[in-house]
């Protein structure tokens, strides 16, 4: 059996096909309100829940971190969700099931996560590190877990969707203003935040803290849930290239999970771009879990203040965002842009040091946006990149291998960020000895990254994927 073959196997379905229409730039904007949705309750995993456990709840940051990473280990899952998108539709459509279910299961167990985190911070002030405590946290990471399924099957499954209905020729500008308005999402969230949580002080009592963050976890959640649907409804029924490129689509109970993991495996720059992900992700993100305490100890910020923190860098994400898919990568390229953007980053680290040492907020705001405008740049490089480094016929297997090595390294980023945060505390009697470490080792990670970016090969891929993508179809299928 060939590919042609399998291509043919249903033809009535593909001639009955009708002529897809392109994607217009209205239908972008609102496909960005699931990315937006998606931005605004980042801000209150890693840019609330983390502030308030390790500053307010005084539990110990390794611990924090690791609880909040927990999720991202359920990155496996995304290739499963991905492989389960392509050959298993979910209410008649290959993506849009899985994107609103993921989404409807995320609000839910968000808000549920804030609760059980309060009897986290109950039983560690009214009983210590006892047996309760250790419950309540085992709870509390539990959900976490669950909180990672949903994200998987809703990202990797909203990402593949962007793969189905864009071409060539528009799947540059789709990414960048789809992944824009993931930062807009930031930006409001961040804003939203700081005003419902306004009233809470420096000096504001548990209580007071308590009633703000619980109507905060219930307003944002609702409009994520609202843009998730408004942002997809009726697009992959009209816009969706899958069955027309895909022969899996027509052969859907007949390829297996260790198919679609000796497809990710077809071509050796797969792997080279994985591993290249992971560092650059981690190094990336490493700041993540202790950015707020720092501002909240060295510069004295409110809960407020710090929240609005994300919005400086998303301000400046944003402008990276919305420039490199149009004017940078244009001119560089996609992996010069990348490694320019890599560069950026390192030296954003340095400038949140220095910000540190000579107490000058206004150095800490300005190495934040440019920390922002470096995100955007890697982030639109990197995804273009991917994208270009995915197969059309098994798009959400693709999908689900960037987002398992977006997923683990933001997983692991958190917990050695946290866990640097806590060495530096043992090690240095200096609190801020103990923050520069953890922005020194992402600095050192990025300019690592350029390294490994430089042996992946997008000519090679394609030369060599197409066909050894079809030889395993056509091995495991005949």
């Amino acid at each position: 059996m060939t590919i042609e073959d399998l291509q043919s196997a249903k033809p009535e379905d593909i001639n009955n096909q009708k002529i897809t229409p392109k994607l217009n730039l209205f239908t972008m904007f609102r496909l960005g309100l699931f990315q937006m949705g998606l931005g605004a309750m980042s801000v209150l995993t890693l840019g609330v829940l983390n502030r308030v456990m390790i500053n307010e709840l005084k539990i110990p940051a390794t611990i924090v971190a690791v609880t909040l990473a927990l999720y991202q280990f359920m990155a496996p899952a995304r290739v499963w969700f991905g492989q389960l998108s392509d050959s298993k539709p979910l209410f008649g459509q290959h993506r849009t099931g899985y994107m609103w279910s993921g989404a409807v299961l995320l609000t839910l167990t968000v808000f549920l996560a804030v609760q059980v985190m309060w009897q986290v911070g109950d039983s560690l002030q009214v009983n210590g590190w006892t047996n309760i405590t250790y419950f309540w946290l085992g709870v509390l990471g539990t959900v976490f877990i669950f909180y990672g399924l949903v994200i998987s099957a809703s990202s990797t499954s909203f990402a593949a969707l962007i793969v189905d209905i864009s071409d060539e020729d528009n799947r540059s500008k789709v990414v960048g203003i789809v992944w824009s308005m993931l930062m807009v999402g930031i930006i409001i969230g961040a804003i939203i935040s700081s005003i419902l949580l306004k009233q809470v002080g420096v000096e504001a009592g548990l209580e007071t803290v308590k009633a703000s963050v619980n109507s905060l976890f219930i307003k944002v959640p609702a409009i994520v849930l609202i843009c998730a649907v408004v942002g997809t409804v009726g697009v992959e029924k009209k816009y969706s290239r899958y069955g027309i490129r895909s022969a899996i689509a027509n052969l859907e109970d007949k390829i297996t999970l260790q198919t679609a993991l000796k497809i990710l495996t077809a071509s050796r720059q797969t792997g080279l771009f994985f591993r290249f992900l992971l560092l650059m992700i981690l190094s990336l993100f490493m700041q993540d879990a202790v950015l707020e305490p720092y501002g909240g100890e060295i510069f004295s910020m409110p809960i407020s203040e710090t929240t609005r923190l994300n919005a400086v860098s998303g301000m400046g994400t944003l402008i990276g965002i919305g420039t490199t898919g149009f004017l940078v990568v244009p001119k560089l390229g996609k992996k010069n842009s990348l490694k320019v953007g890599c560069l950026a980053t390192a030296v954003s680290f340095i400038l949140l040091i220095m910000s540190g040492f000579t107490a000058n907020p206004s150095l800490f705001k300005s190495a934040l946006f440019l920390y922002g405008l470096a995100a955007g740049l890697t982030t639109t490089s990197s995804l273009s990149l991917m994208l270009d480094l995915t197969a059309a016929e098994t798009a959400g297997t693709f999908i689900g291998a960037w987002g398992l090595a977006q997923a683990i390294a933001r997983g692991f980023s958190t917990i050695v960020g946290g866990a640097a945060l806590d060495l530096g505390r043992l090690l240095f009697n200096v609190p801020m000895m103990a923050y520069g470490l953890v922005f020194l080792l992402p600095a050192i990670g990025m300019i690592l990254s350029i390294y490994l970016l430089n042996q992946v090969n997008v000519r090679e891929f394609r030369d060599n994927a197409q066909q050894a993508i079809a030889t395993i179809l056509e091995g495991e299928l005949d």
